[in-house]
């Protein structure tokens, strides 16, 4: 894995000049931020040694350089997901490269569907924590001490820093921002009312199908991390309402201009 990623990282440094400090994964939400990128240098996944390639509709297959917001960042044009029959380690793979380019901050965003009750279709939701459910943690396995420690704490895997900067944004721009606990699960299947449910009972307010692998692997290489999930539709035992990947994507676009501005002022500003 060390070689690997010493590979990679090194075939980046020859595309890129000035390698920034920001990542962000552009989930769902967050897609059109390439539009707001300047000096741009796009380099396909399939062009990139070691790199999977991103296989769901509506994620692209680019890791992209420039400056953003006034700040040089590193941006993930689609990421990968464990359903699609990615292992732990190739869904995180890129997070990896992230640490060795000298990255200190991942941004994270996802669509997800809420079971917190005070949520409606189109909110925004700041990640307070998560609950992981999926069936393998990225950090199985042989421990690289490079990497990380073998028992990383995961306390604030998410920044409570960037979560007060994101409140204080929010207030200033008058934008409603949740906050809430993300329930990570393999997918692709949606929940059922049930499943909803028990997520509900156990402490959280929304589920996906993304972010918690690289979030686990972004602190145990001691970066700090701001997740986002747009919530797309809702579930629970009351809702018999059936959501299809292409509603679910619609929704995420119409969320972009509040997670667009929360972003661009984050990075800003961090």
């Amino acid at each position: 894995m060390l070689q690997k990623i010493k590979e990679t990282a090194d075939f980046l440094r020859g595309k890129v000049t000035d390698l920034p400090k920001t990542a962000i994964i552009l989930g769902s939400g967050l897609g059109n931020l390439v539009d707001y990128m300047e000096d741009k240098t796009v380099i396909p996944y399939a062009q990139i040694p070691n790199f999977p390639i991103s296989t769901v509709e509506g994620h692209s297959g680019n890791l992209i350089f420039g400056k953003f917001a006034g700040k040089l960042v590193m941006a993930m044009q689609g990421r990968f997901h464990y359903y699609e029959g990615y292992d732990m380690k190739a869904v995180t793979f890129p997070v990896r490269v992230m640490k060795e380019l000298g990255i200190e901050t991942v941004y994270v965003s996802n669509a997800a569907g809420g079971m917190n009750k005070e949520f409606k279709v189109g909110d925004v939701m700041v990640i307070t924590d998560h609950i992981n459910l999926f069936p393998e943690n990225p950090l199985r396995g042989k421990n690289y001490n490079e990497l990380g420690t073998r028992f990383p704490a995961m306390t604030e895997a998410y920044c409570h820093d960037l979560v007060k900067l994101a409140d204080t944004i929010a207030a200033e721009k008058n934008i409603r921002l949740m906050h809430g606990v993300y329930v990570g699960t393999t997918g692709p299947t949606f929940e059922t009312p049930a499943e909803y449910e028990y997520f509900r009972i156990i402490g959280g307010d929304a589920v996906g199908m993304s972010t918690v692998p690289e979030v686990i692997v972004a602190n145990h290489a001691g970066m700090k991390v701001f997740g986002l999930s747009v919530i797309t539709d809702l579930g629970g035992k009351d809702i018999t309402y059936v959501p299809t990947h292409e509603e679910v994507q619609e929704a995420a676009v119409k969320a972009q201009p509040v997670m667009l501005a929360l972003i661009t002022e984050m990075v800003a500003r961090s």
